[in-house]
């Protein structure tokens, strides 16, 4: 017996962390490459037998290759805790055992996955796929099914013509269902003879159908793949065989097994055989030697020649010509219809224990949600209408500028908008706005409209409300034309509790996709929670996220609500800000381990993806690396910015306003606040009965009205709200769709309450051409063209030198620009001084006052440059006397530098 043995495990480091691939195991078999191979010559039975070797000796020569500890790879359970110098030994501890969990956990997903590229890609062969093989294949997993067919108006809705086969032939020991859907040939046509015919439906569609035959691509390869004497033992199978038996036994050998006699061991017949043909001219068989250094065991060095390793090496396997035997698409329509035509409408149909059952596939990309039963739809495009991609992905940018949006409320007529609407209304406006990517909610599939895409139903699909998925992916590459990166608002953290079209009793099972009992469902929203310590369940959602990336080239991902489903209180519980509030019973260590999985292999795959954590409760390690002890998020969200600005508004007078608070509030955890995504307001104000900043400071402005002051006041607190917001520190801003110019109006999507009126679910573009509202507008472009001129948000974080709660005044330093906010109701300054680290001269490039802005216009052009004076204030030599109206804020840059 001779063996080769190659380890291949690929190991690829995660921010340090080890993230094998590798293949599955498969018995004894091992296979490696190396310059010296090793021949295992096992001894003969009638063998004498030797004195056993020392078990040193028994080992084969290999160079000592000295594992790496996880600390000498970069990894550190707890490595982001002596960081920041916190100490918590409890949250240590949690740390250290989730760490071991996670790589528990990957053994597992290694044990049935070949690596987590393939973990994470399950969407290849689950759902519905065309076969090359004039077939469609479907596949499911439904762990609880005993019978599993497939339903549709293909086949008039029969639950037993399209059916997985019995045995493992049709499902296997995991709960995974196969189903085959053959085409079905036309009348007249001959089947093919070839069994394993392949065709051509997509790619090169347009080739295959030259009328070469197949005998006719054989024989070209026999001639030109093989070399003279190579497929000598190929044509003639027996005659290696029968000169070894002659060489061994002479012309006349035995005949029997009883007229055998004894043969000589292994290593004498190899010696006598070199003997004999030491004189033999070369041949193209392959030149190798055995190298005997006189040990007492059976194994061999066998040296090659590095001329013939390298060409063998070298010759690639004739794939080419099978290829070229596939038929193309034109032979396929001329002779078969189509198991299941593009278009078809379809469901899984499942016998369990309860009963039969009808679903929506989970692994669908096309569904129609609504109505009395769901379906999906066969999405199977002809080569010539599917979506060809034009434009490649925009480069990351340093800092993200991120427009809001929703599809259906996208339009100014009461009614759901579309994905073409979408593009031709709304990306050219984001993109002359000053943004730089654009945030999705609500485009995943889901059966109730009102709940804005929250309440997922289908993760495969795209909301059918809008359009077709390739409708999508122009929606994609028309923003990736227009420099705008595509950001995807994902729900992992909760599942609408649907039967028909979600996936809650998918398979008859209340724990198929979900934990059972309370933990499965959400306490106060009433969707199910998944159960993510199940493998199946991982490979579902971690394919999803893939999924999106790949098929339509999304640029990163917010997770939403992540609260929900790092704790079994589901975020609902009063947090102190102790550590141990972290790590106690009530965390989801499963749900934490997910987390860190979905960033690793999303990194991995995708280098230049972007993920956002959206978190109320900011849990420690959101946004540091996996190796060091975080979850690994690049982003994560400030949620209390905009719950204290409502507040205020809405609850304290406007000489009440605490610059301490705000200060505090908006740079967040100072460890983080170069990882924070910040905003003034975003859909959340506007919807479930919430009003924008806009509604509760001015309305619908009505020039006539006697409260002009109350009017202007709202103008003035709106601009330096979201000027403060945007510049204060940190590296990422989110606006929603329309308050850039002030919409008046809230949100609301048609509900029993409201007679489903769509009269609110809009956007109102027409105030555009009120002045005020373009003026609002203007001064969202100049914000962005600050940040892009300035490059404001990816300076690190600014020097705040001054907070006054007293004249309720703060200014701050961020590269060469000076910021100073002036939130006084009534008191305005004529020489308000503020330190300065740099003498010289600065010029106001930006101004919330101006008359363009719909301002006062109070600070005239002759005071826009500004020169220092030697004097101490916050700290500073220098300090500059500026003029500072109430509610005002102006951004100075320093244009001179003065040497004194």
């Amino acid at each position: 017996m001779t063996t080769f043995i190659q380890p291949s495990p690929l190991t690829l480091l995660l921010d340090g962390s080890p993230f094998n691939f590798q293949p599955h195991n498969r018995g004894n078999q091992r296979f490696i490459i190396r310059r010296r191979w090793r021949c295992l010559a096992s001894e003969q039975p009638h063998r004498q037998q030797r004195p056993q070797p020392s078990k040193s000796a028994q080992q084969p020569k290999r160079r000592n290759k000295k594992s790496l500890t996880d600390s000498e790879r970069g990894i550190d359970p707890v490595g982001f805790l002596t960081k920041h110098g916190i100490t918590n030994k409890a949250f240590a501890q949690f740390l250290r055992e989730r760490y071991k969990s996670v790589k528990d956990l990957k053994d597992e997903i290694l044990r049935r996955h070949i690596n987590f590229k393939d973990m994470a890609s399950g969407y290849e062969i689950l759902g519905m796929h065309r076969n090359v093989q004039h077939r469609v294949d479907f596949m499911d997993w439904a762990p609880g099914a005993r019978y599993c067919s497939l339903v549709g108006d293909f086949n008039g809705w029969s639950p037993t013509e399209n059916c997985a086969r019995e045995g493992h032939f049709g499902h296997d020991d995991y709960g995974y269902w196969f189903i085959v859907l053959e085409d079905k040939l036309k009348e007249g046509e001959k089947p093919d003879e070839l069994y394993f015919q392949q065709y051509n439906y997509v790619d090169d569609y347009d080739k295959g159908d030259s009328g070469v035959t197949i005998e006719e691509i054989i024989k070209r390869m026999e001639d030109e793949y093989w070399e003279p004497g190579e497929d000598r033992f190929i044509n003639s199978r027996y005659e290696k065989a029968a000169k070894l038996y002659e060489q061994i036994f002479g012309p006349n050998g035995p005949q029997t097994e009883d007229e055998l006699e004894e043969l000589a061991d292994a290593e004498t017949r190899y010696k006598a055989w070199k003997e004999q043909h030491k004189d033999d001219p070369p041949s193209n068989l392959p030149p190798f030697d055995v190298i005997d250094n006189g040990k007492e065991y059976d194994i061999f060095n066998i040296v090659d020649d590095p001329v013939w390793r390298e060409k063998i090496r070298a010759k690639k396997p004739p794939l080419a010509y099978w290829l070229e035997t596939r038929k193309g698409r034109k032979a396929w329509l001329k002779k078969y219809f189509p198991g299941i035509p593009h278009g078809s409408k379809y469901r899984v149909y499942f016998n369990t224990p309860g009963g039969p059952l009808e679903r929506v596939p989970a692994w669908a990309t096309y569904v129609i949600p609504e109505g009395m039963q769901a379906f999906a739809i066969h999405w199977e495009p002809p080569p010539d209408s599917m979506y060809k991609w034009k434009n490649i992905p925009p480069k990351v940018p340093k800092s993200l500028r991120i427009y809001e949006c929703h599809i259906g409320i996208c339009g100014s007529e009461p009614k759901i908008s579309s994905f073409n609407e979408f593009i031709a209304k709304v990306l050219p406006h984001v993109k002359e706005s000053g943004y730089n990517a654009i945030q999705l909610f609500g485009v995943i599939e889901h059966k109730d409209y009102f709940t804005a895409g929250y309440r997922a139903t289908n993760l495969y699909a795209t909301s059918s409300r809008y359009g077709t998925p390739d409708d999508f992916k122009r929606v994609v590459d028309e923003a990736h034309g227009l420099g705008l990166l595509v950001l995807l608002d994902i729900v992992h953290s909760y599942a609408a509790a649907d039967e028909m079209v979600g996936l809650s009793l998918f398979d008859g099972s209340n724990d198929c996709y979900f934990h059972t009992g309370k933990r499965g469902h959400h306490k106060y929203w009433g969707t199910r929670m998944f159960k993510y310590g199940d493998v199946d369940v991982l490979h579902y959602l971690l394919s999803n996220l893939n999924w999106w990336v790949e098929e339509y080239q999304i640029d990163g991902f917010q997770f939403h609500s992540l609260s929900s489903m790092m704790y079994t209180h589901n975020g609902f519980a009063t947090f102190t800000g102790d550590m141990e509030e972290y790590c106690n019973q009530y965390v989801d260590k499963d749900a934490l381990m997910y987390l860190i999985l979905a960033n690793e292999i999303l990194h991995v795959l995708h280098p230049n993806i972007i993920t956002i954590a959206e978190d109320s409760t900011v849990y420690p390690g959101l946004c540091e690396p996996t190796s060091q002890g975080g979850l690994g998020f690049d982003y994560y969200v400030n949620l209390s910015a905009s719950e204290m600005w409502l507040n205020f508004i809405e609850n304290v007078p406007d000489d009440k306003w605490n610059m301490t608070k705000i200060v505090s509030t908006l740079i967040g955890h100072r460890t983080n606040a170069d990882k924070m995504l910040l905003y003034a307001e975003n859909h959340n104000q506007s919807i479930s009965g919430g009003q924008s900043f806009a509604e509760i400071l001015f309305g619908e402005i009505n020039q006539s009205s006697d409260s002009m002051d109350s009017f202007y006041r709202g103008l003035s607190i709106l601009k330096i709200i979201k000027l403060i917001t945007f510049t204060i520190g940190a590296p990422a801003y989110l606006n929603f769709m329309g308050n850039e110019f002030g919409h008046p109006k809230r949100i609301e999507f048609p509900t029993p309450s409201n007679n489903f009126s769509f009269l609110l679910a809009n956007r109102c573009w027409d105030l555009l051409e009120n002045e005020v509202h373009c003026n609002l507008l203007s001064f969202d472009k100049e914000m962005m063209k600050l940040d892009e001129n300035e490059s404001v948000l990816s300076r690190g974080l600014p020097n705040i030198h001054h907070v006054n709660n007293a004249t309720l005044v703060i200014s701050y330093i961020r590269g060469p620009l000076l910021f100073i906010f002036n939130f006084h109701p009534t008191n305005s300054y004529e020489r308000y001084s503020v330190g300065v680290d740099e003498a010289g001269e600065y010029k106001v490039v930006l101004n919330t006052d101006e008359v363009k802005f719909s301002g006062q216009g109070l600070i005239k052009n002759n005071q826009y440059l500004q020169r220092t004076i030697s004097k101490r204030v916050d700290s500073f030599r220098n300090c500059l006397e500026v003029p500072l109206p109430s509610r005002s804020a102006q951004v100075y840059k320093l244009i001179r530098i003065l040497r004194i």
